[in-house]
C-alpha cells in the first residue's frame, strides 16, 4: 500500500509556546497527529513538533503522513499526495509564522493541475483508479486499428478506398455499443464495463488471427463496439463517482489512462515493420490482456449514484426521457456537435499514419517516433490543462477555444509542406484537442439524469460514429479529386469549425453546479 511521508523544518523567531499556540490555531487542535484535510486524500494526518534552538528561536517541524489503499494506480496517488503535502506543509508553516508575528495570512498554495482540486475519499480514489485501468486496456485495444491500418492494408493488398470503407464498416459496431451502453441504465455500470472490456479483448484476438480482410473487418466491428461501450460507461461512472467540484478533474484522470493506452499501441507499432504479419502480435497482445479482467472485476464496484437511483426510479434507460423537457435541446445540440466534430476527428486520427507513410515516406518506426513526440507529452499537457480550466473557467469556453485551435492546426498539418510545420502543427492541435474533448465529454455525462445517462450517451455515440463514417468515406473518396489524401482530410475540418462557433456556445454551463442540480430526474 502506498505510504506518504513529507516533512518541512522552518526556524521561527518566536518563543516555543507562541509557535505552539499558532500551530494549534491553524490546525484546529493541539493534539497530534491530527487530520490534514488540506491534502486532498482521506486518511492524511499532520504532526507538529516545536523545539527551542540555541539562539533563542524556535524550530517548527511539520510532518504529513498518509496510507492509501488504491489498486493499480496507487503509485500515482502516492505522487499526488506527496506533491500536495509538500505544498500544503510549506503553506501551513507560512501561516503559522504570519500568525506569530501578527501579519496577514499568505494566500493558499496553488495546486498543480494533476492534484485534485477538492478532497477525494478513499473509496472515490479506489473507484476512479479501477475505472481508469479498465479504460487503459480498452484504449489500447481500440487504438491498434488506428496505428496498424496501413500495415493491415498492405498485408491484405487493399486500396485506400477499401480501407476507408472497412473503417466505416467497423463503426457500424456502434449498434452493439448502443445496446450495451443503454443496458447500463437497466443492469448497472459495473456489469457492462466487464462485458465490454472482455469482448474487446476477444474480438482483437480474432482480428490478430484473421485469415482475410473481411474477417479482420468483422472482428474490428466488434472491437470498436465493445471499446466504445467501455469508454462511454466507464466515463459515465467516473463522473458519477467524482466529488462535486472535481468532475472535470476525474474526467482528466480518466483521459490520462486513455492516453496511456494509445501510447502503448504506439510502442507496439514498430512490430509492423517486421513483415506482413508483424501487426498481428499487437492484436494478440491485446487479447492476452483478458487475463487481468478478474482483478479489475474484483475491484470494480457499482456506482453509488446508480445504486441510489435504482431504489427510487423504476423506469430507467428509456430514450423518450431524453427527448422530454429540458433534456431535448441538450441532446439535439450535443448530437449535432458529436456528428460534426467526428466528420474530421475520424479521418484525422485513423488516416494520419497512412498519410505520413505515403505522402512523406515515413517508416512505421518513424510514425511511432512522430506519434510519441506530437501525441504523448502534448496530449498529457492538454488533458491536465483542460482539467484545471474546465473546473475554473467553464466547460463551454474550453470546448469552443479548444475545437477552434485544434481543428485549424490539424487542417494545417494535412496541407503543410514545411517539415517544421509537419511536427509543430499536430503538437499544438493535440493539446487543444485534449482540452476540448475532455470538456465536451464531461458535458455529455453531466447534462442528463442518472436513469438515462447511459442511454443518452449511447445515442450520442451513434451520432458521433455516423459522423466518423461519413468523414472516412469522404476523405478517401475525395483524395483524387482534391489532389491527395491530406487536402481531402483537411476539408473535413470545416464542419467542426461550424460546430465550435454555432452550436457549442448554446450548451448549458455546468461548472460550480452540483450534478443533481444540473440534471435532476424528471420521472
Amino acid at each position: 500500500m502506498p505510504h506518504v511521508r513529507r516533512s518541512v523544518l522552518v526556524p521561527i523567531d518566536a518563543p516555543v509556546q507562541a509557535v505552539s499556540d499558532a500551530v494549534a490555531a491553524e490546525v484546529g487542535t493541539d493534539r497530534f497527529p491530527a487530520p490534514f484535510t488540506a491534502v486532498p486524500f482521506e486518511n492524511t494526518t499532520v504532526s507538529a513538533d516545536v523545539t527551542a534552538t540555541e539562539d533563542g528561536e524556535s524550530a517548527l517541524r511539520l510532518d504529513a503522513h498518509g496510507d492509501y489503499h488504491v489498486p493499480f494506480f496507487g503509485w500515482f496517488v502516492q505522487l499526488q499526495a506527496w506533491v500536495a503535502a509538500r505544498a500544503e506543509l510549506a503553506g501551513l508553516a507560512q501561516r503559522v509564522e504570519a500568525r506569530v508575528h501578527g501579519e496577514p495570512a499568505p494566500p493558499p498554495p496553488r495546486r498543480l493541475a494533476f492534484v485534485p482540486p477538492v478532497p477525494f475519499s478513499a473509496e472515490q480514489a479506489r473507484r476512479l483508479a479501477t475505472l481508469s485501468v479498465a479504460a487503459l486496456f480498452a484504449s489500447f485495444s481500440g487504438a491498434l486499428l488506428t496505428q496498424n491500418a496501413d500495415a493491415v492494408q498492405d498485408t491484405f493488398d487493399k486500396s485506400d478506398a477499401a480501407l476507408g470503407a472497412a473503417l466505416a464498416i467497423a463503426r457500424a459496431g456502434v449498434i452493439v455499443s448502443l445496446i450495451v451502453v443503454a443496458l447500463a441504465d437497466r443492469l448497472g455500470r459495473r456489469r457492462l464495463i466487464i462485458v465490454a472490456l472482455g469482448g474487446a479483448c476477444l474480438a482483437n484476438g480474432l482480428a490478430g488471427l484473421a485469415p482475410s480482410f473481411a474477417v479482420f473487418t468483422g472482428a474490428q466491428l466488434l472491437t470498436r463496439a465493445f471499446v466504445n461501450a467501455c469508454f462511454v460507461i466507464a466515463g459515465i461512472a467516473a463522473v458519477e463517482e467524482a466529488p462535486e467540484g472535481a468532475r472535470a478533474f476525474a474526467g482528466a484522470m480518466f483521459a490520462l489512462a486513455l492516453g496511456v493506452g494509445v501510447a502503448l499501441s504506439v510502442v507496439f507499432l514498430p512490430l509492423a515493420d517486421l513483415g506482413d504479419y508483424g501487426w498481428r502480435i499487437s492484436f494478440l497482445a491485446s487479447a492476452a490482456a483478458i487475463v487481468l479482467l478478474p482483478a479489475i472485476a474484483r475491484h470494480l464496484q457499482e456506482t453509488r449514484r446508480y445504486t441510489s437511483v435504482t431504489r427510487q426510479v423504476a423506469r430507467r434507460g428509456r430514450f423518450s426521457e431524453v427527448l422530454r423537457g429540458a433534456y431535448r435541446n441538450r441532446f439535439l445540440l450535443l448530437a449535432a456537435v458529436a456528428f460534426l466534430t467526428n466528420v474530421f476527428v475520424a479521418p484525422s486520427s485513423q488516416l494520419t499514419n497512412r498519410y505520413l507513410t505515403r505522402a512523406h515516406d515515413f517508416t512505421h518506426a518513424d510514425v511511432a517516433l512522430f506519434r510519441t513526440v506530437t501525441l504523448g507529452l502534448p496530449g498529457l499537457i492538454g488533458i491536465l490543462i483542460a482539467g484545471r480550466l474546465a473546473e475554473t473557467r467553464g466547460r463551454r469556453p474550453v470546448s469552443v477555444i479548444g475545437l477552434l485551435i485544434a481543428t485549424a492546426f490539424q487542417m494545417l498539418f494535412f496541407v503543410a509542406s514545411n517539415d517544421a510545420l509537419l511536427w509543430l502543427a499536430p503538437t499544438i492541435a493535440i493539446v487543444a484537442t485534449a482540452s476540448a474533448g475532455l470538456a465536451l465529454g464531461t458535458l455529455d455525462a453531466e447534462l442528463f439524469p442518472t436513469e438515462v445517462r447511459g442511454t443518452s450517451n449511447g445515442f450520442l455515440l451513434v451520432c458521433g460514429v455516423a459522423g466518423s463514417a461519413l468523414g472516412l468515406v469522404v476523405a478517401t473518396q475525395l483524395r483524387d479529386v482534391v489532389g491527395g489524401l491530406g487536402p481531402a482530410i483537411a476539408l473535413c475540418g470545416i464542419p467542426t469549425l461550424l460546430a465550435a462557433v454555432v452550436l457549442v456556445p448554446r450548451l448549458p454551463e455546468t461548472v460550480s453546479r452540483a450534478l443533481d442540480d444540473v440534471s435532476p430526474s424528471e420521472t
